[in-house]
Protein backbone atom coordinates (compact mmCIF):
# COMPACT_ATOMS: atom_id res chain seq x y z
CA UNK A 1 0.00 0.00 0.00
CA UNK A 2 1.20 3.51 -0.70
CA UNK A 3 1.48 6.14 2.00
CA UNK A 4 -1.83 7.55 3.18
CA UNK A 5 -2.61 11.26 3.10
CA UNK A 6 -5.20 12.81 5.41
CA UNK A 7 -6.55 16.32 4.94
CA UNK A 8 -7.07 18.09 8.26
CA UNK A 9 -8.17 21.72 8.19
CA UNK A 10 -5.84 22.66 5.38
CA UNK A 11 -2.93 20.58 6.68
CA UNK A 12 -1.84 17.26 5.22
CA UNK A 13 -0.93 14.46 7.58
CA UNK A 14 1.12 11.68 6.03
CA UNK A 15 1.19 8.32 7.77
CA UNK A 16 3.47 5.80 6.10
CA UNK A 17 2.53 2.12 6.13
CA UNK A 18 5.44 1.34 8.47
CA UNK A 19 4.23 4.05 10.84
CA UNK A 20 0.63 2.84 11.14
CA UNK A 21 1.10 0.93 14.39
CA UNK A 22 3.38 3.55 15.99
CA UNK A 23 0.82 6.21 15.02
CA UNK A 24 -1.96 4.25 16.69
CA UNK A 25 0.20 3.80 19.78
CA UNK A 26 0.85 7.54 19.96
CA UNK A 27 -2.86 8.38 19.74
CA UNK A 28 -3.88 5.76 22.28
CA UNK A 29 -1.15 6.91 24.67
CA UNK A 30 -2.82 10.31 25.14
CA UNK A 31 -6.45 9.16 24.99
CA UNK A 32 -8.62 9.96 28.01
CA UNK A 33 -11.14 7.28 27.14
CA UNK A 34 -11.45 4.20 24.89
CA UNK A 35 -11.36 5.08 21.19
CA UNK A 36 -13.46 3.23 18.63
CA UNK A 37 -11.93 1.95 15.40
CA UNK A 38 -13.73 4.49 13.21
CA UNK A 39 -12.20 7.37 15.20
CA UNK A 40 -8.75 5.79 15.03
CA UNK A 41 -9.09 5.02 11.32
CA UNK A 42 -10.07 8.61 10.63
CA UNK A 43 -7.10 9.89 12.62
CA UNK A 44 -4.50 7.87 10.73
CA UNK A 45 -6.22 7.78 7.32
CA UNK A 46 -6.51 4.02 6.88
CA UNK A 47 -9.49 1.69 6.33
CA UNK A 48 -11.13 0.41 9.48
CA UNK A 49 -10.25 -3.20 8.74
CA UNK A 50 -6.55 -2.38 8.47
CA UNK A 51 -6.66 -0.43 11.71
CA UNK A 52 -8.39 -3.33 13.47
CA UNK A 53 -5.70 -5.68 12.21
CA UNK A 54 -2.94 -3.36 13.41
CA UNK A 55 -4.57 -3.02 16.84
CA UNK A 56 -4.96 -6.77 17.21
CA UNK A 57 -1.31 -7.25 16.23
CA UNK A 58 -0.21 -4.70 18.81
CA UNK A 59 -2.30 -6.37 21.51
CA UNK A 60 -0.78 -9.77 20.66
CA UNK A 61 2.76 -8.37 20.67
CA UNK A 62 2.30 -6.75 24.09
CA UNK A 63 0.98 -10.03 25.52
CA UNK A 64 3.81 -12.08 23.99
CA UNK A 65 6.44 -9.64 25.25
CA UNK A 66 5.01 -9.64 28.77
CA UNK A 67 4.74 -5.87 28.85
CA UNK A 68 3.43 -4.05 31.91
CA UNK A 69 0.32 -3.01 30.03
CA UNK A 70 -2.26 -4.47 27.66
CA UNK A 71 -4.16 -3.02 24.72
CA UNK A 72 -7.78 -4.04 25.12
CA UNK A 73 -11.00 -3.57 23.20
CA UNK A 74 -13.51 -2.82 25.94
CA UNK A 75 -17.07 -1.59 25.40
CA UNK A 76 -16.41 -0.89 21.74
CA UNK A 77 -13.25 1.13 22.27
CA UNK A 78 -9.51 0.49 22.44
CA UNK A 79 -7.39 1.67 25.36
CA UNK A 80 -4.22 0.84 27.29
CA UNK A 81 -4.63 -0.85 30.67
CA UNK A 82 -2.03 -1.92 33.21
CA UNK A 83 -1.79 -5.69 33.51
CA UNK A 84 -3.60 -7.20 36.47
CA UNK A 85 -0.47 -8.85 37.87
CA UNK A 86 1.13 -5.44 38.36
CA UNK A 87 -1.85 -3.89 40.14
CA UNK A 88 -0.07 -4.01 43.52
CA UNK A 89 2.97 -2.16 42.14
CA UNK A 90 0.80 0.53 40.53
CA UNK A 91 -1.25 0.94 43.71
CA UNK A 92 1.89 1.33 45.82
CA UNK A 93 3.27 3.93 43.43
CA UNK A 94 0.05 5.95 43.47
CA UNK A 95 -0.17 5.83 47.25
CA UNK A 96 3.47 6.84 47.62
CA UNK A 97 2.82 9.74 45.26
CA UNK A 98 0.08 10.95 47.58
CA UNK A 99 2.75 11.71 50.16
CA UNK A 100 4.75 13.97 47.85
CA UNK A 101 4.27 17.72 47.62
CA UNK A 102 2.72 19.14 44.50
CA UNK A 103 5.10 20.39 41.83
CA UNK A 104 4.97 23.92 40.45
CA UNK A 105 3.32 22.55 37.29
CA UNK A 106 0.67 20.80 39.38
CA UNK A 107 -0.05 23.95 41.37
CA UNK A 108 -0.44 26.01 38.21
CA UNK A 109 -2.72 23.42 36.63
CA UNK A 110 -4.79 23.15 39.80
CA UNK A 111 -5.18 26.93 39.87
CA UNK A 112 -6.48 26.96 36.29
CA UNK A 113 -9.02 24.24 37.08
CA UNK A 114 -10.10 26.04 40.26
CA UNK A 115 -10.81 29.32 38.48
CA UNK A 116 -12.08 28.06 35.13
CA UNK A 117 -14.06 24.97 36.17
CA UNK A 118 -15.63 23.04 34.71
CA UNK A 119 -12.82 22.97 32.15
CA UNK A 120 -11.36 20.51 29.64
CA UNK A 121 -7.76 19.35 29.56
CA UNK A 122 -7.35 21.04 26.19
CA UNK A 123 -8.46 24.37 27.67
CA UNK A 124 -6.10 24.00 30.62
CA UNK A 125 -3.25 23.14 28.23
CA UNK A 126 -4.06 26.20 26.12
CA UNK A 127 -4.02 28.49 29.14
CA UNK A 128 -0.77 27.07 30.51
CA UNK A 129 0.87 26.70 27.11
CA UNK A 130 2.00 23.12 27.78
CA UNK A 131 0.51 19.64 27.72
CA UNK A 132 -1.08 18.89 31.10
CA UNK A 133 -2.14 15.26 30.65
CA UNK A 134 0.40 13.88 33.12
CA UNK A 135 -0.25 16.59 35.69
CA UNK A 136 -4.01 16.10 35.44
CA UNK A 137 -3.58 12.39 36.08
CA UNK A 138 -1.64 13.27 39.22
CA UNK A 139 -4.35 15.66 40.41
CA UNK A 140 -7.03 13.06 39.71
CA UNK A 141 -5.07 10.37 41.58
CA UNK A 142 -4.70 12.69 44.55
CA UNK A 143 -8.45 13.47 44.52
CA UNK A 144 -7.90 17.21 44.07
CA UNK A 145 -9.84 17.27 40.79
CA UNK A 146 -12.57 15.06 39.38
CA UNK A 147 -14.54 14.57 36.18
CA UNK A 148 -17.53 16.87 35.74
CA UNK A 149 -19.35 15.59 32.68
CA UNK A 150 -18.52 16.49 29.09
CA UNK A 151 -18.62 19.55 26.88
CA UNK A 152 -21.84 19.62 24.84
CA UNK A 153 -20.08 20.99 21.75
CA UNK A 154 -16.80 19.06 21.68
CA UNK A 155 -17.59 16.01 23.79
CA UNK A 156 -14.38 16.55 25.76
CA UNK A 157 -14.29 15.51 29.41
CA UNK A 158 -14.62 18.41 31.85
CA UNK A 159 -12.92 18.68 35.23
CA UNK A 160 -13.55 20.50 38.49
CA UNK A 161 -11.99 20.68 41.92
CA UNK A 162 -13.21 18.39 44.68
CA UNK A 163 -14.47 18.82 48.22
CA UNK A 164 -11.09 17.47 49.30
CA UNK A 165 -9.42 20.39 47.48
CA UNK A 166 -11.54 22.84 49.48
CA UNK A 167 -10.67 20.99 52.67
CA UNK A 168 -6.96 21.08 51.92
CA UNK A 169 -6.83 24.84 51.29
CA UNK A 170 -9.11 25.58 54.22
CA UNK A 171 -12.24 26.99 52.61
CA UNK A 172 -15.82 25.77 52.45
CA UNK A 173 -16.84 27.19 49.07
CA UNK A 174 -15.26 28.23 45.78
CA UNK A 175 -16.71 31.67 46.46
CA UNK A 176 -14.00 32.06 49.09
CA UNK A 177 -11.19 31.73 46.54
CA UNK A 178 -9.16 34.96 46.34
CA UNK A 179 -9.75 37.35 43.45
CA UNK A 180 -7.52 36.64 40.50
CA UNK A 181 -6.36 38.86 37.64
CA UNK A 182 -8.01 38.05 34.27
CA UNK A 183 -4.85 36.46 32.89
CA UNK A 184 -4.35 33.14 34.62
CA UNK A 185 -0.69 32.67 33.57
CA UNK A 186 0.15 35.54 35.98
CA UNK A 187 -0.60 33.46 39.04
CA UNK A 188 2.34 34.02 41.39
CA UNK A 189 0.22 35.05 44.37
CA UNK A 190 -2.23 32.20 43.91
CA UNK A 191 0.56 29.65 43.50
CA UNK A 192 2.11 30.86 46.76
CA UNK A 193 -1.22 30.44 48.54
CA UNK A 194 -1.81 26.98 47.10
CA UNK A 195 1.76 25.94 47.88
CA UNK A 196 1.31 27.09 51.47
CA UNK A 197 -2.03 25.32 51.83
CA UNK A 198 -1.10 22.10 50.09
CA UNK A 199 2.62 21.97 50.76
CA UNK A 200 2.76 22.54 54.49
CA UNK A 201 0.87 19.32 55.08
CA UNK A 202 1.86 16.56 52.62
CA UNK A 203 -1.12 15.04 50.80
Amino acid sequence: MTDQLVEDEGQTLEVAVADLRPALEAILMIADEPLDTVTLASAVGYPVEEVVGALQTLAEEYAEQGRGFDLRNVAGGWRYYTRDEFAAVVEAFVLDGQQARLTQAALETLAVVAYKQPVSRARVSAIRGVNVDGVMRTLLARALVEEAGSDHETGANLYRTTAYFLERIGITSLDELPELAPFLPDMDDLEDELAAALGDNPS
